[in-house]
């Protein structure tokens, strides 16, 4: 099978370590940053010595902050911030080539507009064939060759077979599915909950609670999911119930550690370390959208509450605990 051209747009963890999968089988593959100075450092010492230290660029892998050399590229894969996909996809819109598959590779929603990336990108550069790229996945795991499973939506049965086969590799298996939505609203509610679940964690509440954290909030993320009408196989995969676990479970998830230092007293300005946390931009518009759908989400809420100064983490599991009693739903 010949393998098609890649490039990368977004040159942090996420996006290196998915430029090395990209580089498997291939001569060149683009790694793209607006950074010029990230650029040249990633080309000097070949690996991100930042997020990914000792784990190296593929040798196929070739920084760049020169988006022309998409014009040849026939897989685009989106390696950016949620709150960035818009710009960037506005700005490579010039170099794209008609038809080029463009893969959404972030999690969350637009803050201001309330929309999924896919909606985004696809107004922002509506010639492309849109799929979305999601599911349990760290990138130091990635880097490392371990094995890891993710899912990949596009509204084509065909264009999802293809990506899938491009884009697998002995230790990186795609599943793939035509449910897009579904999968974004995985990708992007796990971030959230997964800051609840750390603050339980830092706040040492127990097994027991971080338990019923994921149990709970598995129950909004599939109410959510039902509003816009994704398939309940989505919701229990890979990009759902999958993500979940990983990310509400691990000090390597960014949004769980966000949370850990909430929960041991720090402020939302200090919890975050100078590390993104993509569940904290992307709270308040996922409350806002459950609302607008009438659908009950109290961890999230709870989340966003928080992270905007209404409420304190104590206030958070008062209010929680002291929630009615009702059947399990």
């Amino acid at each position: 099978m010949s393998r098609t051209s890649v490039f990368v747009l977004g040159a942090g963890a996420w996006g290196v370590a998915l430029a090395n999968v990209a580089a498997t089988g291939r001569d060149r593959v683009a790694l793209w940053g607006h950074d010029s100075t990230h650029i040249a450092a990633l080309t000097r010492d070949r690996e991100n010595r930042r997020h990914l230290p000792g784990l190296p660029l593929a040798p196929a892998v070739a920084p760049t902050d020169d988006l022309s050399g998409l014009s040849e590229a026939e897989i685009v894969l989106g390696v950016v911030p949620a709150q960035a996909m818009r710009a960037v996809a506005r700005r490579a819109r010039p170099f794209l080539r008609k038809g080029a598959a463009f893969v959404s590779c972030a999690k969350g929603m637009e803050r201001d507009t309330h929309k999924f990336m896919s909606e985004a990108v696809i107004e922002e550069a509506p010639r492309v064939a849109l799929a979305v790229l999601s599911g349990p996945s760290f990138a130091t795991d990635v880097c490392k060759g371990l094995p890891t499973a993710v899912t990949l939506a596009a509204t084509e049965e065909s264009l999802a077979q293809h990506l899938c086969e491009q884009l697998s590799t002995k230790t990186f298996r795609l599943y793939r599915t035509t449910d897009l939505r579904g999968v974004e609203i995985g990708g992007a509610a796990k971030n959230v909950l997964a800051i609840a679940c750390g603050m339980a964690a830092g706040r040492a509440l127990g097994a027991s609670a971080q338990a019923a954290l994921i149990a709970r909030g598995f129950a909004e993320l599939r109410r959510l999911g039902d509003a816009w009408g994704a398939r309940q196989e989505t919701l229990m995969g890979l990009s759902g119930l999958g993500d979940l676990i990983l990310t509400c479970g691990s000090a390597q998830s960014r949004n769980f550690a966000l949370g850990y230092a909430l929960g041991s007293g720090e402020t939302p300005q200090e919890a975050g370390h100078g590390k993104l946390a993509e569940g904290a931009y992307t709270a308040s518009a996922l409350v806002d959208a459950a609302r607008e759908r009438q659908i009950e989400m109290p961890i999230a809420e709870a989340v966003a509450a928080i992270l905007s100064h209404r409420l304190s983490v104590e206030g958070a599991i008062d209010s929680l605990l002291m929630r009615p009693l009702r059947a399990e739903a």
